[in-house]
């Protein structure tokens, strides 16, 4: 069977694709260079903000997200990721635009977290704004009668200035420490 060609859909902070791409080097069993997998990436850190995207209902992104997904299409990817939580808002609106099949981050987090957790009955979540007001997590652990909890008002605030922060690559000191203070709410 020919080994699969990964997309990555990584139009978001840079950081994010990278990130990714470092797991997924971390992760392949190679003894070479020849032995990790084709990864093609398309990433344009020039899109305009998707938490604003949601929160006032625009749409104005879709087709740059779009056109990123063809070219990932045209570039024969087997499949796409996409390592931002909060461009799967318009994940619905992309699948029925491509025929590439595209990973449901969230799904997978449903898989992921219930096998190790079957008993669980609350989660929380740390996440931009527009991941939190999607409800994306939400959506699919209430499937499985999980409640996803969320920060207050107050703290939401701090987790975002901290995630902005963090994009802006200043992973150490005070936005490290409010969401480590926002976590530790949430528990």
């Amino acid at each position: 069977m020919p080994e699969k060609e990964v997309g990555i859909l990584g139009r978001m902070g840079p950081g994010a694709a990278v990130n990714f791409l470092n797991k997924v080097i971390a992760l392949t069993p190679a003894q070479r260079d020849q032995d990790h997998l084709r990864i093609i990436i398309d990433n344009n850190p020039k899109i305009p903000d998707r938490t604003e995207a949601i929160l006032t209902k625009a749409k104005s992104l879709f087709p740059i997200l779009l056109e990123t997904a063809k070219n990932l299409e045209k570039a024969n990817a087997d499949f796409i990721i996409i390592p931002s939580n909060t461009v799967h808002y318009f994940y619905e609106d992309l699948v029925t635009e491509i025929s590439v099949p595209i990973l449901h981050m969230m799904s997978e987090v449903v898989h992921a977290v219930s096998a190790p957790l079957p008993g669980c009955k609350r989660l929380g979540l740390i996440a931009t704004n527009g991941t939190v007001a999607s409800n994306l997590y939400q959506k699919q652990f209430r499937k499985l009668g999980v409640e996803v909890i969320v920060p207050d008002p107050q703290c939401q605030a701090k987790v975002m200035d901290a995630i902005l922060s963090i994009k802006a690559s200043h992973i150490r000191g005070r936005a490290r420490r409010e969401i480590i203070k926002a976590a530790n709410l949430l528990i």
